[in-house]
């Protein structure tokens, strides 16, 4: 995924009210960005942190910036944009770098299922049972090259797991994909410290036969790429 305009890079002053983030940038302006990231945004919201914005390509959209990338350590760079984890595990599979995800004809976004809840991507191949596809954006770390999720208490991703577990169960495929918008990490494992119940859940949904899988990205200015296979560990 390219950004299709460049980014402006600037320093975080402080997020708040979940949505918002004040950001310094190098002409000296002080701007109100959008932040697309509903989590707790742990380790990624340190004030006087690098961070780059893109412009609103809406010229009727209150805030003109939206936050996209932030630096948590010389180095190491985090996509913060949850909304665009679709996009980028949909283009994996389109580019044919996800092996268990391959040979499906068709892909659909937002699909409705379950409870009331909709699948990111249901993937469908004739001969072949439905595939739902449910994607996690993976932000925490800690030392050890190890990511997290949640990094925050979910009850809707306990909720969906459940719901994949009944597509299991129907003779459907389910696949939890965590997509890793970090560049500092090998392996992936549920957050059973921040919430246990999800820890429970995903454990719950792995014996019924949903399967689970991470991709790491790579990051720059110019775009986010899912180029890497990461470990998912979840201990017994």
């Amino acid at each position: 995924m390219k950004f299709t305009v460049p980014l402006v890079e600037g320093v975080l002053l402080r997020r708040y009210q979940r949505f918002l983030a004040d950001v310094s940038l190098p002409d000296g302006r002080v701007v109100t960005a959008h932040c697309p990231n509903t989590g707790s945004m742990l380790g990624c919201k340190a004030p006087g942190s690098r961070v780059w914005l893109s412009p609103a390509d809406n010229p009727a959209r209150k805030l003109k910036w939206t936050w996209e990338l932030v630096e948590v350590a010389p180095g190491v760079t985090v996509g913060v944009h949850t909304g665009r984890s679709n996009s980028l595990v949909r283009e994996a599979i389109e580019a044919g770098s996800v092996p268990e995800l391959a040979g499906y004809t068709g892909i659909r976004p937002e699909v409705k299922y379950g409870e009331g809840s909709r699948i990111d991507l249901l993937l469908r191949a004739e001969g072949r049972p439905d595939c739902y596809v449910e994607v996690k954006n993976v932000t925490a770390a800690v030392e050890g090259r190890t990511g997290y999720f949640p990094d925050a208490v979910t009850t809707r991703g306990a909720k969906h797991l459940r719901e994949m577990s009944a597509m299991v169960a129907a003779g459907h495929r389910a696949v939890l994909v965590f997509c890793v918008q970090r560049t500092d990490v090998d392996a992936v494992r549920p957050a059973d410290h921040i919430d246990p119940d999800y820890g429970r859940a995903l454990r719950s949904a792995l014996a019924a036969g949903v399967e689970v899988l991470a991709l790491g990205a790579r990051i720059d200015a110019d775009g986010i790429d899912l180029v890497r296979r990461l470990v998912v560990e979840v201990p017994g």
